[in-house]
């Protein structure tokens, strides 16, 4: 073809290629899908080949179809990429940051004013992950992840070992009266994040068996746990990093001394194609300088 295709074209293209559907790279473009399959219909007329098998109702790509989509999508991270690179020489540009939502709403967001007014400039924009390891949203440049440290490509840098240990909150303790043994922590609800996991690691450590974490309410948020735990609905095992405020203010009450380490940490993950961006060396060199001043 003598002519380069529409970018909304390439872009509708590269959408569907992640989605596999016309419906979700119209949400995704903010489209209506008409207009998206007409925009595909185009570009597979102005191409001269197949990008497309029609399956029923739905389309598919094509093996030349896929290699092209492939390229395409190529292409637009190789010129977003240059863009960011670019505007980070001075500091400006935007910065998407994944968070897990704990350390997001307990320290990050606490903490991320300073490093606006260090670097005003820079575009700040703040997401969380379904998964506390996620580290393969192409949004994002920077991503704070709970996971354990082989995460595949990208910079993996240590940010906080974790330590756990059940928590309450001084209306539900003063209720139930005072804990004596691990056991007793059966006379209020267990409140768990996805799993039991960690209250079975707990209970093993503390010399009981594993088989009594087999109760209590299942939450898919560690902030709605924290949440339940603070409103006296029950006992969280509690992160001491991101529950530390929280401690200290009094809101939740450890019971016992005994901690147990997590398998996984908080780790700094950046995408090695983004790693001299100015404005992702200032935001790592912020928050572990940031981090080091929260620890003393």
């Amino acid at each position: 073809m003598k002519r380069l295709p529409s970018t909304q074209a390439l872009r509708a293209l590269e959408s569907f290629l992640r989605h596999g559907a016309v419906w979700k790279a119209a949400d995704e473009l903010n489209l209506t899908r008409s207009a998206v399959s007409h925009q595909l219909r185009l570009l597979e007329r102005d191409l001269g080949f197949a990008l497309f098998n029609r399956v029923g109702t739905r389309i598919e790509l094509t093996t030349r179809g896929r290699a092209y989509a492939n390229d395409v999508s190529a292409a637009l991270s190789l010129i977003s990429l240059s863009a960011v690179r670019n505007a980070g020489q001075e500091l400006s540009g935007q910065l998407c940051i994944s968070c897990t939502p704990g350390f997001a709403a307990t320290w990050l967001s606490t903490k991320i004013g300073k490093f606006r007014r260090n670097f005003p400039e820079i575009a700040l924009s703040i997401i969380t992950p379904k998964l506390l390891e996620d580290v393969t949203n192409p949004d994002a440049d920077v991503f704070i992840a709970f996971g354990e440290s082989t995460m595949k490509d990208v910079e993996v840098e240590l940010l906080k070992e974790v330590e756990f240990t059940p928590l309450i909150s001084p209306v539900l303790l003063n209720r139930l009266g005072a804990f004596q043994e691990p056991g007793d922590v059966l006379r209020g609800e267990l409140l768990h994040l996805a799993d039991q996991e960690d209250w079975k690691a707990w209970f093993q450590a503390a010399g009981c068996s594993p088989d009594l974490t087999n109760s209590g309410v299942f939450f898919a948020d560690m902030n709605l746990v924290y949440g339940a735990a603070m409103n006296a609905q029950g006992l969280a095992m509690g992160d001491e990093f991101i529950c530390r405020e929280a401690m200290e203010t009094g809101q939740l009450v450890r019971l016992f001394d005994l901690s147990i380490k997590s398998p996984k940490a908080y780790y700094l993950a950046i995408p090695s194609a983004k790693s001299d961006f100015a404005s992702v060396v200032a935001f790592r060199d912020w928050i572990l300088e940031e981090l080091t001043r929260s620890n003393t």
